[in-house]
């Protein structure tokens, strides 16, 4: 009997105990066993290096160390250190990101791809500057009454600010800046001021821009009292307008507006260049290439860190599975994906997915997201993919990939919630294209409430992630049991369903014969997009 035909055996072997396991009378003692069995204090010198463990559910876990995940993120953190602090997409850091990842993945035998794609790097340098210059003179608080959409060019520029189309007051309906007819008899070289409303924010500026403002500044819209203050927003990677742009709170445009015939000065000290930068994509060797199993971290940080957490958390997890399957005998092919750009809004997945055929896009049964998974204040979070906490459900497949990570956590007594299909993380094109997806995430920068608290531990009044985008997430930031959690986590339902995919193709046949669409086999919900990435896009 090969090494082979034992992995498979003791795979299919492995299936039943998780699923007996989950029904067994005296859960508490079986998850007492599981977690020993899946946290050992030290491995075995052999125990994964044969295939065996590796290609089961039941034992994949226990090949995943945290000390493994934590090395890789050492190596992450060097890395970042000696690159200005951050490992950003289109700078150095990342670049030796890519190098790191591809070299070791290359050594244990894997054939990598990596993929170029262009984006639009953008780099904030400093605070920007926004004041009155008259008839009464004032200056404006950065991060109070001001900050930069994302993407904006650099300027420095001053003029007339000029009102396009504004409605003021609770329950207005503003369209202000969306047609190129409310930009009628706008004064060449003026700065443009937009309220928020019914289109993207890069359609007000690229309309403002197209009329001859020299700059724009997009007001919150004031309908209601949580759209007075400031967005973290962007203008979007494609933004083409050319000219400054600044989000202003409800306040501050409603009051230039009242007063007219203000003289305003915009300034934007940032850095926005065409560039090109790197997803890397590899694959087993073993596997079924028509049912792949899509697995996927991004790689980049921000500009502002070293992103350890963000998401160096995920990748570094993704880089140790992929090492760890590489001894195992998977009945559908696995494929990993580092994605680069998410941090400018999502760039590298979206042009990955953009560019697969059909017939390639219908290979990958589906994808699975591991974005930010060793938060220091931590909560075990699985993406809604069924929409019974947040009424929005994922394509055909995800509910029953949300059902097998809880299956994991309910196996080891281990609390977990749904979190919000949000579309901040790179499972977004995907879902857009309807193919099922699940995925981790252990919080960003929102606080944990007492009850969250008092199910996961920590800190209640807390971020998840207290130095989620800052310069302090660095080794120091990242919970070691959260790592080990999540990344046996992902170990768990990748190797299930490299093993079978039976639970998702009975959905997606399920949803077919319920509402079939011609001409495609797996169709998500239609939606109004709000976010891209982590920013507001509307």
């Amino acid at each position: 009997m090969t090494i082979s035909t034992i992995s498979r055996t003791l795979a299919l072997t492995s299936l039943c105990f998780t699923f007996s396991a989950h029904a067994a009378p005296n859960q508490h003692a079986s998850s007492d066993i599981l977690n020993d069995f899946w946290s050992p204090g030290q491995l075995g010198p052999f125990e994964c290096r044969f295939g065996l463990l590796n290609s089961t559910p039941f034992g994949l876990p226990r090949c995943m160390q945290a000390s493994s995940v934590q090395y890789h993120l050492d190596r992450l953190n060097g890395i970042a250190q000696a690159n200005d602090g951050n490992r950003a997409a289109g700078l150095a850091g990342y670049d030796a990101s890519i190098d790191y990842l591809r070299t070791t993945l290359e050594s244990v035998g894997y054939e990598v791809s990596i993929q170029p794609f262009p984006f639009n790097a953008y780099y904030p340098q400093g605070e920007g500057i926004l004041e009155a210059l008259a008839p009464v003179p004032q200056s404006y608080v950065w991060d109070q009454d001001f900050t930069y959409l994302s993407q904006t060019e650099p300027g420095d520029i001053s003029g007339l600010a000029v009102g396009v189309d504004v409605q003021l007051g609770l329950g207005n309906t503003s369209t202000s800046g969306c047609e190129a007819a409310d930009f009628a008899g706008f004064p060449a070289g003026a700065v443009a001021v937009v309220q928020r409303g019914a289109c993207t924010f890069g359609q007000k500026a690229s309309n403002a821009a197209n009329a001859g403002a020299a700059a724009v500044v997009i007001f919150n819209q004031g309908d209601t009292e949580d759209r007075k203050g400031l967005l973290n927003a962007t203008l979007g990677d494609d933004y083409a307008g050319g000219i400054p742009a600044v989000f202003a709170s409800y306040d501050t445009g409603a009051a230039w507006v009242e007063a007219g015939d203000v003289e305003v000065r915009v300034v934007t000290d940032v850095v926005r260049e065409q560039t090109e930068t790197f997803n890397l994509i590899t694959e087993t060797s073993r596997g079924n290439p028509d049912n792949v199993v899509m697995t996927g971290a991004h790689l980049d940080s921000v500009y502002e860190g070293a992103g350890i957490n963000d998401n160096g958390s995920g990748s570094a997890a993704l880089l140790e599975l992929a090492l760890q399957m590489k001894h195992a005998f998977p009945n559908n092919q696995v494929r990993f994906a580092w994605w680069g750009a998410e941090e400018a809004g999502l760039v590298g997945s979206t042009y990955y997915v953009n560019n697969l055929s059909q017939a390639e896009k219908d290979r990958i049964k589906v994808y699975l997201n591991y974005d930010m998974i060793g938060s220091p204040n931590f909560g075990n979070f699985i993406y809604d993919g069924d929409g019974s906490d947040f009424g929005l459900q994922g394509p055909p497949g995800s509910a029953a990939t949300e059902a097998l990570f809880e299956r994991y956590f309910d196996l080891r007594g281990i609390a977990f919630e749904g979190t919000e299909i949000s579309f901040r993380s790179d499972y977004a094109q995907f879902f857009e294209d309807g193919i099922a997806f699940g995925g981790l995430f252990t919080g960003a920068e929102v606080l944990k409430t007492e009850e969250q608290a008092a199910k996961f531990g920590g800190e209640a009044g807390v971020a998840f992630d207290p130095c989620y985008h800052s310069g302090c997430d660095d080794l120091t930031n990242i919970d070691e049991l959260a790592l080990e959690l999540n990344g046996d986590a992902a170990a768990f339902v990748t190797s299930w369903l490299s093993l079978s995919t039976e639970l998702i193709d009975d959905e997606i046949d399920a949803a077919e014969e319920s509402a079939p669409v011609v001409g495609v086999l797996r169709s998500a919900q239609q939606r109004t997009a709000t976010h891209w990435g982590d920013k507001w896009i509307r």
